[in-house]
């Protein structure tokens, strides 16, 4: 009976320093990371949006200056156009 006790632990021995050769030899691989074409052009365009002033000043500068001068007017009718116009959008 010792006998086949002693073979049943050598077959499980042999099993995982079977295992342990195997890992060792898939742990040599190493990953690599490629970035497609597309996703460096996603990149490029991120960078460009950072890099950008959130306030475009060629366009408010003069909407500032009528609003201290105090002559800057809005028109009812075209606020409540456009007012009504995004409300029926949202629905």
């Amino acid at each position: 009976m010792r006998i086949e006790a002693y073979n049943q632990v050598q077959q499980i021995y042999q099993t995982k320093s079977a295992g342990k050769t195997q890992k060792s030899a898939s742990a040599s691989r190493t990953d690599r990371l490629q970035i497609s074409s597309f996703g460096k052009d996603i990149q490029i365009a991120k960078a460009a949006v950072a890099s950008a002033p959130d306030i475009r000043e060629e366009l408010t500068a003069p909407i500032k200056e009528k609003i201290q001068d105090g002559t800057y007017e809005i028109s009812n009718e075209s606020f409540a156009e456009k007012l009504i116009r995004k409300y029926e959008e949202m629905r």
